[in-house]
């Protein structure tokens, strides 16, 4: 027999039995289902996890800080030698970085210290803010919307993120909740209004404000600064967490001021004209490594969130490998009902087995037969686990949104990959689930089975 005479022997008795496909069909297809589903699910997770770590971690920059300078013996033709002698961050250094490739952007960062924000109208923000000198015209460029205004090169201008319009509140009202807080620990009413208080944003742009903080002479309040821009809310952070995102960005001429009216040291006296850092945008992940080594070469040190992003991805390695176990689990459970009901069928079909030898089948041709029907079984099977894993996906996505209630909820996708791997295990498991069925037909005695029947 042709290899189309056994295919459309077996897809006969796989239509003619209906009750024995159904439910073989069923279990493969729902261990296909389960493979599918679960490596979705995984994948999805690691999608948004490792969304929401760039979100925080800027998985595609690289933060440089100052070096100690070139050891001895160390040196590169490529760099200029006055820059090689200094581990500084400086503007010629700056300059370089800008122009190597997939340089997306490149700031400097020259942070001052965390204060206490307050506007002219007496509001002090509850938490402190975190003031940093850069280059204003760089903030678009590393991902951050305006929501109101713009950058600016005047000096005695500032730049405020969402959190920091937050939590703005009179210091006597501020004074009172915490006095209760402090007589009424455990009151939860308390603890509600004032992280409600902390919530309720502040109409700032346009306007004054000033920083202080307390030495040992006593307080030390800053120059007012006028808001330029205040920057949008990131997407998928709520406000419970961007509360306390506190920034404020000044240009590094502003910077200098400051520095020098507050007296902070922030360990760049002596070099005026360098940074704390340099934050260095790359057009893809996959070219930072790339970057960082050329970044290196100007006598930096360098400092990435890579090994988080390969330490998350080795964690999932072992979720994706459970739930896959999971659904071979399923599967070996759905073989044991293709043997028993393949092995049921060879029983029933011994005198058809019996004609097929005298007719001139050989071992070979009646092994296959039975070979082909369990992998049609298995192919059935699934194609249907397909279709379930979509219709739990969709579901499960559903589920998510409605009691999420936000629009950048976690929504699981079915990857493409995931296909063909939960397809091959469907088949895998009806021809392996009819291997002993068919040796056990191809055994069969062709007069014996006749005579029988």
């Amino acid at each position: 027999m042709r290899i189309s005479d056994i295919s459309k022997l077996s897809w006969d008795q796989v239509k003619r039995r209906k009750v024995v496909t159904a439910l073989c069909a069923a279990g493969i297809s729902i261990g296909c289902a389960a493979i599918i589903v679960a490596m979705s699910i995984g994948e999805s997770a690691q999608l948004y996890i490792e969304q929401q770590m760039n979100s925080y971690l800027k998985m595609d920059e690289i933060t440089v800080t100052a070096n100690s300078g070139v050891q001895p013996g160390q040196s590169d033709p490529s760099i200029d030698g006055n820059i090689q002698q200094l581990g500084n961050l400086t503007n010629q250094k700056l300059a370089i970085m800008r122009q190597i490739p997939h340089v997306h952007a490149a700031a400097p960062f020259q942070q001052l210290d965390y204060m206490e924000m307050l506007t002219l109208d007496g509001l002090v923000s509850q938490n402190q803010t975190e003031i940093i000198g850069t280059d204003l015209e760089t903030l678009s460029a590393f991902g951050n919307e305006y929501l109101q205004g713009g950058p600016s090169d005047v000096e005695g201008t500032i730049v405020l993120s969402y959190g920091a319009t937050l939590g703005l509140v009179d210091e006597v009202t501020r004074q009172n909740l915490l006095d209760q807080m402090n007589l009424n620990p455990y009151d939860d009413s308390l603890y509600q209004q004032y992280r409600n208080l902390n919530l309720v944003p502040s109409v700032l742009y346009q306007k004054q404000i000033q920083f202080r903080y307390y030495s040992q002479d006593g307080q030390v309040v800053s120059r007012p600064l006028r808001v330029v821009g205040i920057l949008k809310k990131p997407s998928g952070v709520s406000d419970d967490q961007v509360m306390y995102n506190k920034k404020g960005y000044i240009s590094l001429s502003t910077a200098q001021l400051l520095n020098s009216e507050l007296k902070r040291n922030n360990g760049n006296e002596n070099h005026p004209q360098s940074f704390n850092s340099i934050i260095v945008k790359v057009d893809n992940q996959a070219n930072i490594e790339l970057v960082e080594k050329q970044l290196q070469k100007l006598t930096v040190n360098t400092q990435t969130n890579l090994y988080q992003k390969e330490q998350l991805a080795n964690e999932f390695k072992i979720i994706k490998g459970a739930a896959l176990g999971i659904g071979v689990f399923i599967l070996i459970i759905a073989s044991i009902s293709i043997v028993v009901a393949m092995t049921m069928s060879t029983y029933q079909r011994r005198r058809q087995i019996g004609i097929m030898k005298v007719l001139g089948a050989n071992l070979g041709q009646i092994r296959n037969m039975f070979i082909v029907e369990a992998a049609l079984l298995g192919l059935l099977g699934g194609l249907l686990g397909v279709l379930f894993s979509y219709w739990i996906v969709w579901g499960m996505s559903g589920v998510i949104n409605q009691f999420s209630g936000e629009e950048d909820a976690v929504i699981i996708f079915i990857p493409i990959m995931t296909i063909p791997i939960g397809m091959a295990f469907a088949l895998a498991t009806g021809i392996l689930s009819g291997i002993y069925p068919a040796i056990s037909a191809s055994r069969t005695d062709a007069l014996t089975a006749i005579r029988r029947d």
